[in-house]
């Protein structure tokens, strides 16, 4: 097992640059929210060229079985393009693919193409109906990437917060996917960032009806199925976060580790839940390390 521990301000000038200036982009959030959301105010900080986006291609047959696409503008070369599903967080009952603009155009940026799906979330739907979901449309990527451009040999998938709870499911369950037809190893990596992977006993009520009986709980845990035999995960967690605690992804790096399974542990000290994902965009990125962290990972392949 790879543990890296990264302190995001290079220097003392840039660090004081950098603090100043997403001070000001937050302050800024704050003032306006009562007319919209922080999301809404920082997407629309977010560059609207660079890339072309495809929306609301249907994987499913429910309402939110959509997923947008996000292509490159330019590209430095003739080969296909590598792809990454972005599954957002939202605690399993909020969120919406229109609000990571910000994420798709930090990694379309990067040269990958970028999809995100909406999936159901509760109260219409209680665990594992989401990672279901989730699951599906991995199957839409696999058999229609190559149309936009991309190689359904290089697919990664990627989530914050409840969205990087998906996506380690579908990287270390393979119930999911091989309902479809796939093994976990055909996803080429995966990406976690600030996710619950080992959160038992529940405390809240909402958590409770989500994750159903308590006998049956432990199928909600990615962290009981390790076995060695998961894709290469980038586990990647802010050491202020008080949301979802450091030490899920700590002990999820440390189990697979402990099978044999690939897996890089990174830590940011001075990042908190919400800025895990935050940070990839523009306004906020400050000295990159958040997105060259996940660049690497993903052009290591």
């Amino acid at each position: 097992m790879y543990r890296a521990v990264r302190n995001e301000v290079c220097t003392l000038s840039r660090g004081r640059y950098w603090q100043v200036f997403q001070r000001t982009v937050t302050a800024l959030m704050v003032s306006l929210c009562n007319a919209c959301s922080p999301v809404t105010v920082l997407n629309a900080l977010v560059p609207e060229d660079g890339y072309q986006k495809i929306a609301d291609q249907v994987y499913g047959e429910k309402n939110r079985q959509k997923l947008d696409i996000y292509l490159p503008g330019t590209t430095l070369g003739t080969q296909p393009l590598k792809t990454i599903v972005f599954f957002y967080g939202g605690s399993w009952d909020s969120g919406s693919k229109d609000d990571y603009k910000f994420v798709a155009e930090a990694l379309t940026a990067a040269g990958y193409i970028v999809i995100i799906p909406d999936y159901r979330l509760y109260p219409e739907v209680v665990f594992p109906e989401f990672v279901d979901d989730a699951a599906r449309s991995i199957d839409w990527v696999f058999k229609h990437i190559n149309d936009y451009g991309g190689d359904k040999k290089q697919v990664f998938i990627a989530g914050h917060s409840a969205g990087a709870h998906i996506a380690a499911l579908l990287s270390l369950n393979a119930s999911y996917l091989v309902k479809y037809g796939y093994k976990p190893t055909d996803i080429q990596g995966m990406v976690g960032l600030a996710g619950p992977y080992d959160f038992l006993p529940l405390k809240s009520q909402r958590l409770k009806h989500i994750f159903g009986p308590e006998s049956e709980r432990w199928q909600s845990q990615p962290i009981n199925f390790v076995d060695g035999r998961n894709p290469p995960m980038l586990l990647m967690v802010g050491n202020k976060d008080h949301t979802v605690l450091p030490r899920n992804s700590i002990h999820l790096a440390a189990e697979i580790g402990r099978n044999n399974g690939p897996v890089q542990l990174v830590e940011f000290e001075s990042l908190d839940h919400v800025a895990m994902v935050s940070h990839l965009a523009k306004p906020l990125r400050g000295d990159d390390e958040l997105r060259k962290t996940i660049v690497d990972f993903i052009n290591q392949f």
